[in-house]
């Protein structure tokens, strides 16, 4: 059988007859040690019962091996350029523990896990038919709104439709002015036209005429 506790802010899994190290504890050596700090328990074979977070009437117990520190760690600060260096020496406070029992039975923990999912999906499906009801309602009042407003908008939109009758018809006038003002230019055209092609007409006979009667 093993156990996963919790101590120090870290998590340890555990059997009967394992010696492990942890965080200082405030206990005498050869003195017993019980945490209740129990996440998991499980056994050979079996599916583990998992807490939520811890399981409820489960515990570990322990001896008190050895109470010493851990090896040194050096801290070195430096700042370039700057002539600025420490050195400091650490050593953690431990304690050497000694695991003599598992109180619990992981098939108990885990029937009881397996209960508190049941009664959830129960809440939900109560839930759902009263959440239901609420969109139908809504939906209900948007249709009705949406019917309302095309009639509305029918009635805005006949008195609406008479303005363009009448700017079309301004407008159909002011084009026939164009066809008058098109034709003034045409007929100045004409008359340029049959200007220039008589004064030429009168020029030319004369000059054709002089070195006739010098051959003579």
């Amino acid at each position: 059988m093993f156990a996963v506790i919790k101590t120090g802010g870290k998590q340890y899994r555990v059997t009967p007859g394992d010696i492990i190290v942890v965080e200082k504890l405030t206990a005498d050596e050869g003195s017993a040690v019980t945490f209740d700090s129990v996440l998991m328990l499980g056994e050979d074979g079996k599916a583990p019962a998992v807490g939520t977070p811890m399981i409820a009437d489960a515990t570990v117990t322990g001896e008190v091996v050895e109470q010493g520190r851990g090896d040194k760690i050096t801290v070195f600060k430096k700042k370039r350029r700057q002539g600025y260096r420490r050195t400091k020496g650490h050593r953690q406070l431990q304690t050497v523990l000694k695991i003599t029992g598992i109180n619990g039975q992981g098939s108990k923990g885990g029937s009881q896990a397996a209960k508190k999912p049941a009664t959830k999906p129960a809440a939900k499906k109560a839930a759902k038919p009263a959440g239901k009801e609420a969109p139908k309602a809504a939906e209900a009042e948007a249709e009705a709104e949406a019917k309302a407003k095309p009639a509305a908008k029918k009635a805005q939109a006949k008195p609406a439709a008479k303005k363009p009758a009448a700017a079309k018809s301004t407008a159909a006038k002011k084009p026939a002015a164009k066809s008058t003002a098109a034709k003034k230019p045409a007929a100045k055209a004409a008359a340029a036209k049959s200007s220039t092609a008589k004064k030429p007409a009168a020029k030319k006979p004369a000059a054709k005429k002089a070195p006739a009667k010098k051959d003579d």
